[in-house]
């Protein structure tokens, strides 16, 4: 079982940090940080910069924390609200498969940061040779990481967000050049 962790570990923690590398650097052919700002932007987050500096640093050390197995929960904590942020924000529009946009691969991410706060880093972690593991993995931690990234990535939902703007009313018995004016 520790091979199996190692590997989904290192597999799910160099994704996520290549993932935070592309949007904090421009790696792997990311936007980079201007680039990320101006797409949280788009989806009317506050302060656009600070939220994508803060989504992107959480992606790469979060991810090179899972890989190595230090910090294991708090890690699996970081993606998985990471993903439930990105599912609420763009991709639950659009169903289920990534090939139309939609929150597989974001499922998947944050299912394996859920089972591994649940199994914990196993043998071959720096959370095993500091002597954490045992008290930093099970069931509780697993429900820990699944409602707490729900209960997060909803507040940066809405907290983080600006409201629509609402549609200028069209008033009726204005003279037509000003029915839309308002």
């Amino acid at each position: 079982m520790a091979y199996g962790i190692l590997l989904l570990r290192a597999v799910v923690g160099a994704t996520m940090a290549g993932h935070g590398a592309q949007k904090l650097f421009g790696a792997f052919g990311g936007p980079g940080l201007q680039g990320a700002s101006g797409f949280f932007g788009s989806l009317r987050f506050r302060a656009p910069f600070v939220q994508a500096f803060v989504a992107s640093a959480t992606e790469l050390s979060c991810g090179v924390l899972l890989a190595l197995g230090l910090l294991t929960p708090f890690a699996a904590l970081g993606i998985a609200v990471v993903m439930v942020t990105a599912v609420s924000t763009v991709h639950w529009k659009n169903g289920f498969w990534n090939t139309a946009g939609g929150f597989e691969f974001n499922l998947l991410m944050w299912t394996s940061a859920v089972a591994i706060a649940v199994i914990g880093p196993q043998r071959f972690s720096l959370d095993r040779l500091i002597g954490w593991d045992d008290n930093l993995s099970g069931l509780w931690w697993g429900v820990g990481v699944a409602v707490a990234s729900a209960v997060v990535g909803g507040l940066v939902v809405t907290l983080g967000r600006v409201s629509e703007a609402p549609a200028a009313p069209v008033l009726q018995d204005a003279p037509e050049e000003r029915r839309h004016a308002a």
